[in-house]
């Protein structure tokens, strides 16, 4: 099992650190919500534990007027382009230093994290475009999902991230 980069783990199951992610925060202002500032970037984004794909950057609901958006393509001004985009409606915090993401996906993916997530996860409730900020084996996580596979993004601070793998090989060992 390899859990740094991409690693086949299990038939049913892959875990992946993704790299080059940039992220920021979005905070918005009084008076402001998803739709008037959705109108800067091109679209409205969601209200509540959901994301909003737009373009290369998925933005997901963190808390009522909050979310962490993130771009697979890490430009160095990611954030900055979305404050200067954003200026006077929200507040825009740049934390791509401050996270990792892992991905999960497959069969069994769903299992795995069902054993450490303290929300429940079966498809009925948490699908494609839902998301949540939780805890895994006591880490801040905010967790994600991708596609129907199923596939999660899971960001970790980048502190904790040693943590959450070793959770996840000590989790995958109990299969």
């Amino acid at each position: 099992m390899i859990l740094k980069g991409i690693g086949y783990v299990d038939e049913g199951l892959q875990i992946e650190e993704r790299q080059n992610v940039a992220f920021a925060s979005i905070l918005a202002r009084k008076n402001q919500n998803g739709e008037t500032i959705g109108e800067l970037i091109g679209g409205s984004l969601r209200e509540g534990p959901l994301t909003t794909i737009l373009g290369d950057t998925v933005y997901i609901g963190t808390g009522p007027g909050s979310w962490l958006a993130t771009s697979s393509t890490k430009a160095t001004d990611f954030a900055d382009n979305l404050a200067t985009k954003l200026a006077g409606r929200a507040s825009v915090s740049d934390q791509s230093g401050a996270y990792c993401v892992t991905r999960i996906t497959g069969d069994r993916a769903r299992h795995l994290l069902q054993r450490g997530v303290a929300i429940n996860l079966h498809p009925d409730v948490f699908t494609t475009g839902c998301a949540a900020t939780t805890v895994i084996a006591h880490i801040a996580v905010v967790i994600w999902q991708i596609d129907i596979s199923p596939t999660y993004d899971i960001a970790t601070f980048r502190t904790y991230s040693p943590d959450f793998r070793h959770w996840l090989a000590h989790s995958w060992r109990s299969f």
